[in-house]
């Protein structure tokens, strides 16, 4: 090793930060010209480790800034600021089928950036790194409070942002996995909103009894979330993702309690029994289960199960009768659910009832079904287990990683200001508990 590079420096700001806020990594005091790897490296809860690396090659200063200078190769190329983050991957002899989600938020997520000489990719765990910082990144914002939520039988998380309030409301649902998924209320919480994260496919009372629950259990939430006094009970929004859409939709379109100012799908569709309980609206799509397909690489691909959208008025959830507006996040590269179609027929359903209005469609080619918030490793493919079955399939989500992870990140800015201009209209977040 070259004497001088013993003193290459090595920042990162912020080294604390949201999971959505960029940073800038700066390498300094390098020989100039030199060829230098700087790699990012997270161990998850679960064990399991993944990296990113770029390549660079210092100025004639000796420094490289990530957020200015291409990398010419590695797991992401080009000038990518945040590439150190949204390209990592599970490490050289991971399992297969990895997919990186944070389950405790009241903890940071560790990352360790370093740099080393030459353009090195793979056998890290060998080589000495010049420099290395460890950077955490929060999806709760100082002051941010977790409260658990059990009242009603619920089995739930509410966020409440820093101060007294009242903030707008947030329901929070994910998809068929189940569990209490907590990570995005947590970062909208750190955004201004009181978000409440549900468990409703693997809930407590669905754990004691066998039972799931029925629309009562989301009214309760509801309730609960409305009653709260810090909780602007008049403006109260739902957000899901995949199968959580589907109650989304269903909720706010047929309950007599619950009134909405405003709904958020992703990665979702308008298809279920309208009459149907939640027990048979996640089991419709499997009475089509010969309609699944296979990649070459044996994923499953489920796209299909609800292919063609029926004409039947029965089996969608009527949005034409919707009264707050509606926004739609597509990737058109799913290959777990009909977004896209499904997208087209809710834009047919919704100016044939002339609220066409109410919607805004967002589509991004090359994007999957699993679009997160800004800056998450992009998953094509993982293991995944669906509530009440049995085992697991390698299920194919879709997505090239670059274009979905451009669609994250536009897709969050555009779900903030959509929830801002719908929950607090012109009014600065910071204002509101003074209105």
């Amino acid at each position: 090793m070259d004497r001088k590079q013993c003193c290459v420096k090595l920042s990162v700001q912020p080294s604390r930060g949201l999971m959505d806020e960029k940073f800038i990594v700066l390498v300094q005091n390098a020989l100039p010209g030199s060829q230098l790897t700087i790699r990012a490296l997270h161990q998850c809860e679960d064990g399991h480790s993944w990296e990113a690396f770029g390549h660079y090659t210092a100025d004639t200063t000796g420094t490289i800034n990530v957020s200015e200078d291409p990398s010419i190769r590695g797991t992401y190329s080009g000038v990518e600021q945040m590439g150190l983050l949204w390209s990592l991957r599970p490490i050289p002899g991971s399992k297969p089928g990895l997919r990186m989600r944070k389950k405790n938020i009241q903890t940071p997520m560790e990352v360790t950036i370093s740099v080393y000489q030459g353009h090195q990719t793979e056998g890290f765990a060998d080589l000495v790194p010049l420099s290395g910082v460890v950077v955490e990144r929060w999806y709760m914002a100082p002051g941010v409070r977790r409260i658990p939520v059990t009242e009603g039988g619920l089995t739930a998380a509410l966020f409440l942002p820093l101060g007294p309030g009242p903030f707008p409301g947030l329901l929070d649902r994910y998809g068929l996995g189940g569990q209490l998924v907590e990570y995005r209320a947590a970062l909208l919480a750190s955004h201004g909103f009181a978000s409440m994260a549900i468990d409703y496919l693997t809930s407590k009372f669905t754990i004691e009894t066998g039972k799931m629950v029925d629309n009562q259990y989301f009214e309760t939430a509801y309730r609960v979330l409305q009653q709260h006094p810090q909780v602007c009970k008049s403006r109260i929004a739902m957000i899901g993702l995949s199968f959580g859409t589907s109650i989304t939709l269903k909720m706010a379109i047929y309950s007599e309690i619950i009134k909405l100012s405003a709904v958020v799908c992703i990665s979702g569709t308008h298809v279920q029994p309208v009459d149907g309980s939640v027990e048979e609206i996640l089991r419709f799509p499997y009475k089509n289960a010969g309609k699944t397909r296979f990649s070459e690489k044996d994923e499953v691909i489920c796209r299909d199960l609800m292919l063609p959208i029926p004409t039947d008025p029965s089996l969608k959830a009527d949005v034409g009768r919707l009264q707050c507006p509606l926004l739609l996040l597509v990737g058109e590269d799913d290959q777990n659910w009909p977004t896209q179609e499904s997208a087209l027929n809710i834009k047919e359903m919704m100016a044939q009832a002339g609220n066409s209005h109410l919607l805004t469609v967002l589509s991004y080619p090359n994007a999957g079904h699993l679009i997160e918030p800004p800056y998450t490793p992009h998953t094509r493919s993982s293991n995944f287990r669906p509530a009440g079955m049995p085992e697991k399939v390698m299920c194919l989500w879709g997505g090239q990683t670059v274009e979905h992870s451009r669609a994250q990140e536009d897709a969050w800015k555009k779900i903030l200001f959509f929830l801002r201009e719908n929950l607090y209209g012109d009014r600065n977040p910071t204002l509101f508990s003074h209105l």
